[in-house]
């Protein structure tokens, strides 16, 4: 453990230089926003590790980092686990009472539809397979037990097919598929990561001040040779225990990703390759046409009436408060989006412009109460409001309508109120 530890020992200059390569890296967001945080937490399980350790040469956190800025694989084929334990609350027959609206599909009615179809990551256990070719060519393929949904993206097409509905979904846009590699081989649901490359590159834009990252040895991954890289925040009120990366010695690749709890038991997230391919994938992998008798639907035919590929940019506007077309009226009801503290401990607040959600107390009825089984009660010199937890992300929704979010403590959000009262 001693060629792994600590870089605590080095001087000021050498942690101004390491601050900068971490700034560098990856340009420094917040790390909490808004209950969303959630979908960006999809993880992957633990990936089948050698017997031992390897024994290679000693790095720096701040080399490991630069590493992983630097890696630039283009190629490579491999199969992901995938699981999530948030800590849901779970909502027995709510699903069957809102007759599946809340699963049936995607935004333009399609099972195929990236935008709903990916967010089964962020619960359960799953297995994906995914390709990648340059930037023009990725597939990511989500088994199950007897079916397959894939997400193909060949230069300026992108393909989503459900073999169990026997549905396709079709974006064709040049401008919209060659943003990046990670949004084609996404196609609509970019803001969902899949691999412990994109897990790996969040975690490191909280990499500033308010955070200790360190080396942690060694391990063996898919049959690589990896350093560990070890992030911790350093304040109190987080919910967040530690991160641990699995970094590939050769190529600077994240291989595996774990997200545990401040409150211990099992990871939150948990993300590694089991296989991994670094040679090209064949050409065939990324070519894909309808089989016979799929309901095919366009995504220039979307219900937003968008160009293709563009049907949910209008959508998207709309869900940001102060955006244009229908954002402004948002923007009237939530009043302004604000962020208490920094780093780790970081709590957005903002203003519904509402009352508050019903509860049975206050006359709430049927939703009342159905809203107070799955929040806590809590009240302070802000009045009261109720607290809604995962294991990762607590909300409290105070009765006068203002919403304090983060991955922090439930004690850190009521202390939040109380102090902007």
């Amino acid at each position: 453990m001693a060629p792994y530890g600590s870089d605590d020992s080095t001087t000021e200059d050498e942690a101004d230089d390491r601050r900068g390569g971490r700034q560098k890296a990856a340009r420094y967001v917040v790390p909490v926003a808004v209950v969303g945080v959630a979908a960006a937490t999809i993880g992957l399980v633990p990936a089948f590790a050698g017997s031992g350790d390897p024994d290679l040469p000693k790095v720096s956190a701040q080399q490991l980092i630069e590493k992983i800025a630097a890696s630039d694989v283009q190629q490579l084929s491999g199969t992901v686990k995938i699981s999530t334990d948030l800590g849901l609350p779970d909502l027995g027959g709510l699903e069957s009472s809102l007759g599946g609206a809340a699963t049936g599909g995607g935004r333009d009615g399609s099972s195929a539809d990236p935008s709903s179809k990916l967010m089964e990551l962020a619960s359960g256990t799953h297995t994906l397979r995914v390709a990648s070719d340059g930037e023009d060519k990725q597939k990511l393929s989500l088994l199950d037990k007897a079916a397959e949904y894939s997400v193909i993206h060949n230069g300026d097409e992108v393909w989503a097919y459900d073999s169990k509905s026997n549905e396709a979904y079709h974006v064709k846009d040049a401008a919209a598929s060659s943003d990046s590699a990670e949004k084609g081989a996404k196609g609509r649901s970019g803001d969902v990561p899949a691999t412990p490359k994109e897990l790996a590159e969040e975690a490191l834009k909280a990499s500033d001040d308010t955070t200790s990252v360190t080396v942690d040895g060694t391990a063996r991954i898919a049959g690589r040779d990896a350093y560990k890289l070890l992030i911790e925040p350093k304040q109190s009120g987080s919910t967040v225990g530690a991160i641990s990366i699995a970094v590939d010695a050769k190529t600077g690749l994240p291989l595996k990703f774990t997200l545990t709890p401040a409150s211990g038991g099992a990871a939150v997230v948990d993300a590694g390759f089991t296989k991994v391919d670094f040679s090209r994938p064949a050409a065939s992998t990324f070519d894909f046409t309808p089989p016979k008798g799929a309901k095919v639907t366009e995504g220039d035919e979307s219900k937003s009436g968008g160009p293709a590929g563009r049907g949910d940019v209008d959508k998207g506007d709309k869900a940001r408060p102060g955006s244009g077309k229908g954002g402004e009226d948002l923007g009237k009801e939530f009043q302004g989006l604000n962020v208490i503290g920094e780093g780790w401990s970081s709590i957005a607040q903002f203003d519904t412009g509402g009352e508050g959600l019903p509860s049975e107390g206050s006359g709430g009825g049927d939703a009342g109460r159905f809203l107070d089984s799955l929040g806590d009660q809590v009240s302070g010199e802000f009045g009261s409001g109720t607290v809604f937890s995962t294991r990762l992300v607590n909300a409290l929704i105070t009765d006068d309508g203002k919403v304090y979010a983060g991955a922090v403590t439930k004690d850190a959000l009521v202390k939040a109120a109380d102090a902007a009262k």
